[in-house]
């Protein structure tokens, strides 16, 4: 994810102060990591220097000093490409599943590998639980609601690999045993 373009498309509503900025994406991004008020600062002085935010006003009222940001011309043209450009496809398959199932058949027997799998496949089907729940309850908003069935999603596609490679784990060893 793009924090500069998230903060980008946050501050296309309008000024912001760093304060609103973190509240804002914490609400619109669902489920995604929190976002620290250091880091919302410290991308917004990166912002500010390469010309995409500049300050639109500085408040001083009852608390500490609250600068609001606003988007600048380069900002907007900034946004609207990274809008614009598709993201390509992952080019290389880089995930700590597919390392874990192949160092334990290195390592091991297929029944550690087979162990990890069924493991690894309740923790998944957990998961999935837990977001249905989620985007399920009368309090969900549609933006938690679109998060929870991304994860999902995701969660599913692992489901179907785990599954397949479960059947795939003898072969496998024989394989990586050469």
């Amino acid at each position: 994810m793009s924090t500069v373009h998230v903060l980008l498309g946050l501050l296309s509503r309008g000024p912001r102060h760093g304060y609103e900025l973190k509240r804002d994406h914490d609400q619109r991004l669902p489920r995604a990591k929190p976002i620290a008020f250091g880091q919302v600062y410290a991308t917004l002085g990166r912002m500010q220097r390469d010309g995409l935010v500049e300050q639109a006003q500085r408040d001083r009222a009852a608390g500490p000093d609250r600068t609001s940001y606003a988007l600048t011309a380069a900002g907007r043209t900034a946004l609207d490409g990274w809008l614009d450009a598709v993201e390509p496809p992952a080019p290389y398959v880089s995930s700590t599943l597919l390392a874990k199932v192949v160092v334990a058949l290195l390592i091991d027997d297929p029944q550690r590998a087979r162990r990890y799998l069924a493991a690894q496949r309740a923790a998944h089907a957990a998961r999935i639980r837990e977001l249905t729940r989620a985007k399920t309850a009368p309090e969900a908003t549609l933006g938690e609601i679109v998060a929870a069935d991304y994860a999902i999603n995701h969660l599913d596609a692992d489901l179907r690999w785990l599954d397949t490679t479960v059947g795939r784990v003898a072969d496998l060893h024989r394989e990586v045993r050469q």
